[in-house]
């Protein structure tokens, strides 16, 4: 099968060859349609991640196809069942050989791109609102980097949920994406001092109690911002650093005004407890037939052009979700 091989850290990939292995007990091998890209492959691409596999290996976190083999002792998925895969990597090839356990089988209405870019970006956007944030209806929460893939997915998915959102973007682009998403207000962080001026925005949106929860994408001085926007007894959930700046935290800060900040990373939770991992995406499929989740595609590539579709991901140019198609 063809798959896109990374052979050393930082250096240039390529689509080759790639033998997969047959499924073992507990496993399935799906022949895949689509493969999401996510931030996060870029950084194990380039040997920056907190988790590298060895050398070579094949990239990408999710994607979506059709199960064409069961292992010993698999129930579900099916053999014909088309399903959403999670993996650590291994996404971006023709062929992928993973833990049934780890394949959710996928509503009929959900198209092979929108299965994939429903993947990591919906279940960390869900995991880090009710999981860690405990959200409550009604409650008020900061989305940094809103237009990207989590955090498009947060502002839909925090909007199905009953809150009153905020979406965090620095470009008039991503501001329509956002609305378009559900957003109830924007905040722009494309002007200069955020420090100051978000804070400012946030007030004017909500009151100068601030933001019940912040889901922050981006860090540096967007997340510095932030802490200074989140109400008394607020919660901070920390899902990545797009920005580049990884922040610091003052321990004073979060005693003067009872805050909580909270890390998330949702892998962990796709190993650990894997079970969890599939009544909330039971959940997020409901959601969407429900008509309340609709994931954004900007765009579709073949395999063999997947250095447009990184290029645009690396650039930040990405609303939504990048696609690559395999089949």
């Amino acid at each position: 099968m063809k798959a896109l091989v990374v052979r050393e850290f930082g250096a240039a990939l390529n689509v080759e060859e790639w033998s997969v292995p047959a499924p073992g007990a507990g496993e399935v091998l799906v022949d895949v349609h689509a493969a999401g890209i996510n931030f996060p492959d870029l950084l194990v691409i380039d040997g920056k991640y907190q988790f590298l596999p060895p050398l070579p290996f094949v990239p990408g976190k999710e994607c979506a196809g059709i199960v064409k083999v069961v292992g010993a002792g698999v129930t579900s998925p099916k053999v014909g069942q088309r399903v959403l895969v999670q993996v650590e990597n291994g996404a971006y090839a023709q062929q992928v050989t993973t833990k049934a356990v780890n394949c959710h089988v996928v509503p009929d209405a959900i198209s092979f791109p929108e299965a994939a870019a429903m993947g990591l970006t919906y279940n960390t956007a869900h995991f880090a609102l009710v999981e860690r944030g405990q959200l409550k209806p009604g409650e008020t929460v900061l989305v940094t980097g809103a237009a990207g893939g989590v955090g498009l997915a947060t502002v839909q998915v925090a909007k199905a949920l009953g809150a009153i959102v905020l979406a965090a973007v620095s470009t008039p682009e991503k501001a329509a994406a956002a609305k378009a998403a559900g957003a109830d207000h924007i905040i722009d962080t494309g002007v200069a001092d955020p420090r100051e001026k978000l804070r400012e925005q946030v007030f004017a949106a909500v009151g100068k109690r601030g933001v019940d929860m912040v889901i922050d994408n981006v860090g540096g001085d967007v997340f510095d911002a932030c802490m200074r926007a989140v109400a008394w007894c607020g919660r901070l959930v920390i899902v990545g650093f797009a920005g580049g700046r990884v922040p610091e935290i003052k321990a004073g800060h979060l005693l003067v005004k009872n805050i909580a900040a909270i890390g998330l990373q949702f892998s962990d939770y796709r190993d650990r407890e894997p079970e969890k991992c599939k009544v909330v995406r039971q959940a997020l499929f409901d959601l969407y037939s429900a008509g309340k989740l609709k994931p954004y595609v900007m765009a579709t590539f073949p395999l063999a052009r997947y250095a447009e579709a990184l290029a645009l991901v690396k650039g930040r140019k990405v609303i939504g979700k990048v696609v690559l198609t395999t089949a």
